[in-house]
């Protein structure tokens, strides 16, 4: 049996007595929604490797610093103890590896008693730590004035080079004179 629609007006009167649903609230921020979680993790698993790099000189003193760096860090699956992996430049691992004992220490010290207790040494190379002792560029030092005779001689060996180049060939010569005069001291 074929049902018929219903009139314009039969419409308007099923409309208004039916209640309509509110307007659902917007979603919440993803860091809001997902700080309870964050901090319960935190809680459990504590910090990981990122967490060292900043202060490895600290950790593990300027010499072992200076050759090693904090990979990763792997918990335990109960929790308790985990797995460090420190990347260490080729010939140092031997060194890395006789001082596996005082490392693991220094690391728990900082990072709270067990939370460590093996260490994973991969060869590779490692990237020189920032220092802020020592300024990041480079300052470029005049070479000293050439002799008279010097002066001459490069003056005259590059009389024929294009102008452009001119220049460019007399810095280097003055770097290589001003280098060969003091070889000679």
């Amino acid at each position: 049996m074929r049902r018929t629609l219903p009139t314009d007006a039969e419409v308007r009167e099923i409309l208004s007595r039916r209640r309509t649903r509110p307007a659902p609230r917007p979603a919440p921020k993803a860091g809001r929604a997902l700080q309870g979680l964050i901090k319960e993790l935190d809680a459990k698993l504590g910090r990981g490797a990122g967490a060292l790099e900043p202060r490895w000189r600290e950790i593990v003193g300027e010499r072992l610093a200076r050759v090693t760096r904090p990979q990763k860090l792997t918990r335990g699956r109960d929790g308790a103890g985990g797995t460090l992996e420190l990347r260490v430049a080729g010939p140092a691992a031997l060194l890395v590896q006789h001082q596996s004992e005082d490392i693991l220490q220094r690391v728990n010290l900082f990072l709270g008693a067990g939370s460590v207790d093996k260490l994973r040494i991969a060869q590779g190379p490692v990237k020189p730590l920032p220092d802020a002792s020592t300024p990041t560029a480079r300052r470029s030092v005049a070479p000293p004035p050439l002799a008279a005779h010097a002066e001459a001689e490069l003056k005259a060996s590059i009389n024929d080079a294009a102008d452009p180049l001119k220049g460019p060939l007399e810095q280097l010569g003055r770097a290589v004179l001003g280098d060969r005069g003091d070889r000679r001291r």
